[in-house]
């Protein structure tokens, strides 16, 4: 059996209410490589993505909040400002 194919995604939110942003938070950096504040970059099979979908649907407010997921294109070389590293595969995901 193969493994299921992976994308890197950049997912960025604004919301609200604290709670639903925490969850929000549990959320995406349960899939994240690194990220800031309200702003990911996670890797996600297709049926992961569907699973983010579904899940922060229930935790935003669609009047007042935002959430933004972007696949990004993997032929892009990678810039890195300041300290930070460059994204790399790690050797292995852990989803549980």
């Amino acid at each position: 059996m193969s493994t299921p194919l992976r994308h890197l995604y950049l997912a960025a939110y604004d919301i609200r209410d604290n709670r639903c942003r925490a969850g929000a938070l549990k959320l995406l950096r349960g899939f994240a490589t690194g990220g800031q504040k309200s702003v990911h970059e996670i890797w996600l099979t297709e049926a992961e993505k569907r699973r983010v979908l579904e899940q922060i649907v229930w935790l935003i407010d669609e009047a007042t909040d935002r959430f933004f997921l972007l696949r990004l294109d993997p032929r892009q070389r990678t810039l890195v400002l300041g300290t930070g590293e460059a994204p790399a595969d790690p050797e292995f995901f852990y989803i549980g």
